[in-house]
């Protein structure tokens, strides 16, 4: 851990599974490595429990003894100061969800990019250039931007009582229980300002499967997506 925090306790929960072997040596690289402040929570799961976000995110909500719950994905980072100033702002609030108003974004990056292939030797710990990023505006509490209150996940879970959003699936699950997290909150949730959230955007998704076709067709519908929104965020700045 590059920045650990000062102010507040994390438990870094991660669920994986365990057949999935570069995943295992990651998180047992990171298990030897002690960091101030931080708790390492490995949670093995069936790979068809783990194709379905919802279901540790459900699981991790109802266990939860925190007072917030930051959901997120592997590729988000929390660089210099973000936690801790996060920590200054929780301070007393009692809204149900918040998110940073801002992250700062690569381009999608091709499988071969060397930002994605520098761990290729084995796991390391390893900084980044910064200045590959960019600003994104955020709106509302995304799947990777949502932070909630802790008395809410363990009241209502993750979409607890939506049985597809619970259910076992073979493939790899669309991600849209962020949109009914949102609705059954009835938040869109409160904008917090807060420094070093960072993301790395690939092409390339993991969960694609099936035929080399059909995966390119995914990944330029993917880009065409991504510079579309993107587009849309900065006329909705400019204006």
């Amino acid at each position: 851990m590059l920045f650990p925090p000062h102010q507040l306790h994390v438990t870094m929960t991660v669920f994986y599974s365990p057949e999935d072997t570069k995943t295992q040596e990651l998180l047992d690289f990171f298990n030897t490595i002690e960091t101030p402040n931080v708790t390492w929570n490995w949670q093995p799961v069936a790979k068809q429990a783990l194709f379905r976000r919802s279901i540790g995110r459900n699981r991790a909500a109802l266990a939860t003894k925190a007072d917030w719950v930051w959901f997120t994905d592997c590729d988000l980072m929390f660089r210099e100061s973000c936690l801790d100033q996060l920590s200054d702002h929780l301070q007393g609030r009692r809204d149900a969800l918040l998110f940073p108003d801002e992250e700062r974004t690569t381009d999608l990056l091709a499988e071969d990019n060397p930002m994605l292939n520098a761990t290729q030797e084995g796991p390391s710990v390893l900084d980044i250039d910064t200045s590959s990023f960019s600003s994104r505006q955020i709106t509302k509490a995304t799947g990777p931007l949502q932070i909630a209150h802790g008395d809410v996940c363990r009241a209502v879970g993750y979409c607890r009582n939506i049985g597809i959003y619970q259910q076992p699936v073979d493939n790899f699950a669309k991600c849209h229980e962020d949109r009914a997290f949102r609705w059954l909150l009835q938040s869109q949730g409160t904008p917090l300002t807060l420094p070093g959230v960072y993301r790395i955007r690939h092409i390339a998704k993991g969960r694609y499967s099936g035929n080399d076709t059909h995966n390119k067709i995914r990944e330029r519908l993917r880009i065409w997506q991504s510079r579309r929104r993107d587009r849309k965020e900065n006329e909705g700045v400019s204006s």
